[in-house]
């Protein structure tokens, strides 16, 4: 199966996702990638609607089926409306890819780090899963700098985002037994630092010499296409609600 055509008795034939922050990185990947394995895909975006769109057309001209919806997660409105985007496009609301991320831009406030990677996390986890039935699955795609924040220092320019995504993770966690009485399933995907992603570029900018520092410490950084297939494989695998997913370079921050 290529990463876009979609196979005979795709895993997710029938099943709609909605991948937030995918019209670019790892989110487009992601979105992509599922797109290939039979779900149709709401691609969302804060600004750019022509890069969204532009995933779109790469999904339909591959066979899949997306539409792009612009949104802001920080409002609560523009939440509501993606999620009920999902149900009015394709008629069922099955996978939530909690992929957006940010806080290193720059004019958007003091508070935008936590705002994004926290409370408008939690907010789309509750606007998807009261539209979920049983059987739905939401992955939250974090990074071991954040997953790791307590017991491990990463950069003084990133401290700020992995500690707002750190505190997104855990009031994520604490919505497991509701999301059970729902039947749906909740799984972390934490990844290294990624090639080719904003952030690192970011981090690079604002601290020269850390993709290359990191790179060496970890032996090897996944590239923007193989992180999205490990995301990707946790929309279907067979794992506990509650699982987190280690994604390269794990030992750094556990030994």
């Amino acid at each position: 199966m290529t990463e876009q055509g979609t196979a005979p008795g795709a895993s997710l034939a029938g099943k709609t996702a909605i991948v937030t922050g995918s019209s670019r990185g790892i989110g487009a990947s992601t979105a992509k990638i599922l797109a290939g394995e039979g779900a149709a895909v709401v691609i969302n975006y804060r600004q750019k609607a022509p890069r969204a769109n532009k995933v779109v057309a790469e999904i339909e001209a591959a066979g899949g089926r997306a539409v792009a919806v612009g949104g802001d997660l920080t409002n609560a409105d523009d939440v509501d409306a993606l999620a009920q985007a999902a149900l009015d496009s394709f008629g069922s609301l099955d996978v939530l890819v909690l992929n957006a991320s940010g806080g290193m831009e720059s004019g958007l406030g003091e508070d935008y780090a936590l705002r994004l990677n926290r409370d408008a996390q939690v907010s789309m986890l509750k606007a998807a899963a009261e539209r979920m039935k049983p059987g739905a699955r939401v992955v939250f795609v974090t990074s071991h700098q954040a997953h790791f924040i307590d017991s491990m220092p990463t950069m003084d320019a990133y401290e700020p985002v992995a500690r707002s995504k750190r505190a997104g993770e855990v009031a994520l966690r604490e919505l497991i037994p509701w999301l059970e009485e729902k039947g749906i399933t909740f799984v972390v995907v934490s990844g290294d630092m990624i090639e080719g992603t904003i952030t690192a570029t970011l981090l690079e900018r604002a601290a020269p010499g850390a993709i290359e520092s990191r790179r060496e410490a970890a032996g090897k950084l996944y590239s923007v296409d193989e992180f999205a297939a490990e995301v990707a494989k946790m929309v279907t695998a067979d794992v506990p609600t509650g699982h987190t997913e280690l994604v390269g370079g794990a030992e750094h921050f556990t030994g």
